[in-house]
């Protein structure tokens, strides 16, 4: 047994025919002064298995009741590779042992029910991407360049025809968990998407047998140290078959059923979930809408996944057709905002294995260049904040605001923003919002150490900073799509103007030197 690692015991007991899913078989496992009771599962062929995490080294003591009884004890010795489940912390992700993690994701949401040679050529592509977080789904999906049948599902049917979740096919749950274990083993977090509506085939259960099958689930994934909970893609398109009510059902059972406590989220269409919930750990969203991002963290007070900003390729719809540049601006548009972004492509293939569906192998310009981005958010020194837009802060004040922020200024420049203030106010706030994503600057810092600012597609010439007085940086330029990092000055403070290249898609970043 290793701390962060599934610790996995496998029993020989009575063979189950009917009600497999709820097979009664518990362990307590104890080490010290921790406790966790966890549910076993039944495997088929009268296999009852336990699997439990370890979250702290030591001498265990286990005890198995139920279908099957035993009792024992392993020594779990400290973390060597692993380091835990992600958590939501602030707004930001960190490892269960304190180490950051930075989602850099992608999108391939029935992958689990193509071919194994489809399946292997994606994990192969996967090895040498750029990605550290993947959105797949459990249940098999029906919808454009994506009509085939799966190898095989998650429940067996009843004589009747109708699906029987109390009869789990184990054959789809060994073939599921071996490609989750292969995807976890190259260090990528599994998003795994619960529910969704593009479901010609299980999307009708009845809610008693949605909360089986998560039961189920929960039984023999919980251990995973590297899956993370997406209650749904689009929860708010599954409106026929689920209602809020049930949304919020399954939001609570899935957290109170989780012995471990992993990441937590619902994703949408259109409309939000209320991604300030007490179970939910972060916010999975799709929209186009980046400008909103720190209004987001502020509302929500938790992580903002941009999970589905368009996808690179040349489908014909609108959301499957962005440029790889325009894909690539996205990424950094998230990051200079304090949040992430996810990945997808959908390139036209004669043999409909586009890769946000189904896998298969990579096409675009765009993962290149995440892993680019990628690489240099990973050397900073914590996490990136988004700035405050001043400009918005002054329209946004109230009277007494408004003179604190116009005191300091020459009269000239005073009565000029009070105009600005005063045209403002006469919008309203819909109105306002909309002005305003049309002229956003996008910029983070990381406290004094580290301050971002992507130019998106302003062409600027030159650039002023205003760095901290007391402290020296580094400044230097990014082009984002030709990869390439110049040097603009060394040892920066207070307000400093530097030179650019007059083009679009420059970030400019500087880093604290005299720490």
């Amino acid at each position: 047994m290793r701390q962060y690692e599934t610790f996995e015991l496998v029993f020989q007991g009575e063979a189950l025919n009917d009600n497999r899913a709820e097979a009664a078989v518990e362990a307590e496992f104890a080490c010290g002064e921790n406790r966790k009771t966890v549910k076993g599962f039944y495997d088929g062929d009268g296999n009852y298995v336990v699997r439990f995490l370890p979250e702290v080294s030591g001498l265990y003591r286990w005890k198995v009741s139920g279908a099957v009884t035993a009792e024992g004890e392993a020594f779990c010795e400290p973390a060597k590779e692993q380091h835990g489940i992600v958590k939501a912390v602030a707004t930001h992700f960190e490892f269960e042992d304190g180490t950051l993690y930075y989602p850099f994701g992608t999108t391939v949401y029935a992958l689990a029910h193509q071919d194994d040679e489809i399946v292997r050529e994606t994990l192969e592509s996967l090895q040498s991407a750029p990605f550290n977080k993947i959105r797949m789904c459990v249940f098999p999906k029906s919808y454009d360049y994506n009509q085939n049948e799966p190898p095989c599902f998650a429940f067996e049917k009843s004589e009747d025809g109708s699906w029987n979740v109390s009869r789990p096919d184990i054959r789809f749950w060994h073939r599921f968990e071996k490609i989750l274990k292969a995807i976890g083993a190259m260090g990528i977090q599994v998003d795994l998407i619960l529910f969704h509506p593009y479901d010609r085939w299980l999307s009708a259960l009845k809610q008693e047998e949605n909360l089986t099958y998560l039961d189920y689930l929960l039984r023999r994934l919980s251990a995973f140290p590297f899956i993370w909970w997406s209650l749904a893609n689009e929860y708010d398109l599954c409106a026929e078959h689920k209602s809020l009510a049930d949304w919020e059902e399954i939001e609570c059972y899935v957290a109170e059923n989780d012995p471990y406590g992993h990441l937590l989220s619902n994703h949408n269409c259109l409309c939000f979930w209320d991604h300030a919930r007490e179970n939910i750990t972060h916010a999975s969203l799709q929209t186009k809408a980046h400008t909103q991002i720190p209004r987001w963290l502020a509302k929500y007070q938790n992580p903002i996944m941009i999970d589905e900003c368009c996808y690179e390729g040349n489908l014909p719809t609108f959301w499957g057709s962005i440029s790889a540049r325009e894909m690539v601006n996205r990424f950094w548009r998230c990051v200079a905002s304090g949040a992430y972004c996810t990945h997808g492509e959908t390139f036209l293939d004669e043999n409909d294995v586009i890769w946000w569906a189904k896998g298969g192998v990579l096409k675009g310009k765009s993962p290149k260049r995440i892993a680019f981005l990628r690489s240099i958010i990973e050397s900073l020194p914590g996490p990136l904040e988004a700035e405050p837009n001043r400009f918005l802060q002054l329209l946004q004040a109230d009277e007494e605001s408004l003179k604190a922020i116009l005191s300091p200024l020459p009269e000239g420049t005073q009565g000029f923003l009070h105009s600005i203030y005063q045209s403002a106010n006469r919008m309203g706030e819909l109105d306002l919002a909309f002005h305003f994503s049309y002229e956003h600057e996008w910029a983070a810092h990381c406290k004094e150490e580290a301050y971002l600012w992507f130019n998106d597609l302003q062409c600027y010439q030159e650039k002023t900073l205003e760095l901290p007085a007391d402290k020296r940086y580094r400044v230097e330029w990014i082009d984002t799509w030709e990869m390439t990092r110049v040097l603009a000055v060394n040892g920066a403070s207070g307000k400093t103007t530097i030179r650019l290249p007059g083009k679009e898609g420059i970030a400019v970043l500087a880093t604290r030197t005299d720490a």
